[in-house]
């Protein structure tokens, strides 16, 4: 009788462990509200202990922090995106060299580190007349081409006026065909080029054609940068009776410098914060 007891006890027990052991895993099985935005540590089916962390924004609906790189294309557009997202500890780098003007605006504090991960970016883009001039720049080209060109960038033209090089250009090409015999420079800083209209007739028609050897034109380097004037040098080539044209430009490299410069300053007059020379770390 006592054996009986003993073991309908035994058996018990190992009933009530085997159930105990059910109850884990039913509990580790059977789906909890838990709230997004949590880490959260969860029994498994085999007794151990695994980590569910709710916190990514797949779960949050928000980023964990502000991130990534804006690039904007004028000053206007760089002050009104540094105005809605920097703070009393962002930092401003301008790289004459890269023509890039960068803001950090999750930079380090002076107490605590930062990701610094939120930047803004100003990514100049040269402007087509800027580049068609410097295209330009140095090169020797039939009167038609040259006079062509004039033509085609007549708001550009400073000194002489606007009137006055359409009148040159118009020139060069009544003249395409005769035959450039002399060149002289005049008093006035002109330079006089004598032609011949008619080759074929023995006592062929001559003509003088005057035109400056400097003139000064006003373009802007970067779109939404003012105009900088620059002064190009009139060249020219005489291969026989044929005439070549061409421009030279007196420091272009500086007026970039100065048109950034400018930009800079436009930036910096916009901002609460020293702008930095250089660019910020990767």
């Amino acid at each position: 009788m006592r054996n009986s007891t003993y073991g309908e006890l035994e058996v018990s027990s190992s009933r009530d462990g085997i159930q105990a052991i059910i109850d884990v895993a039913q509990r580790a099985l059977t789906p909890q509200k838990v709230e997004a935005g949590g880490i959260y540590l969860v029994t498994t089916a085999n007794g151990g202990i695994e980590q569910v962390d709710l916190t990514g924004p797949e779960y949050t609906g928000e980023p964990r922090r502000k991130s990534g790189t804006t690039t904007v294309r004028d000053t206007a557009s760089f002050l009104a995106y540094y105005g809605k997202h920097a703070d009393d500890q962002s930092e401003v780098y301008a790289d004459v060299e890269k023509l890039t003007v960068t803001a950090l605006l999750d930079a380090h504090q002076a107490d605590s580190p930062r990701f610094g991960s939120h930047r803004l970016a100003l990514a100049l883009r040269q402007t087509k007349a800027w580049a068609d001039w410097k295209r330009f720049d140095g090169q020797y080209v039939d009167q038609e081409e040259f006079a062509n060109f004039l033509e085609d960038h007549v708001p550009d033209l400073v000194t002489p006026d606007a009137a006055t090089m359409l009148e040159i250009a118009q020139s060069f090409k009544a003249t395409t065909k005769a035959e450039f015999q002399s060149s002289s420079r005049l008093q006035s800083g002109e330079r006089k080029f004598v032609y011949t209209e008619d080759t074929k007739a023995s006592a062929g028609g001559r003509g003088e054609l005057a035109i400056p050897e400097v003139f000064e034109i006003a373009v802007p380097p970067f779109e939404g940068a003012p105009r900088f004037k620059m002064t190009a040098r009139l060249k020219y080539r005489l291969n026989g009776s044929r005439l070549t044209l061409g421009f030279k430009l007196e420091q272009p490299h500086e007026r970039v410098a100065a048109a950034f410069e400018e930009i800079v300053k436009e930036i910096g007059d916009g901002i609460p914060v020293p702008i930095l020379n250089g660019t910020p770390a990767a």
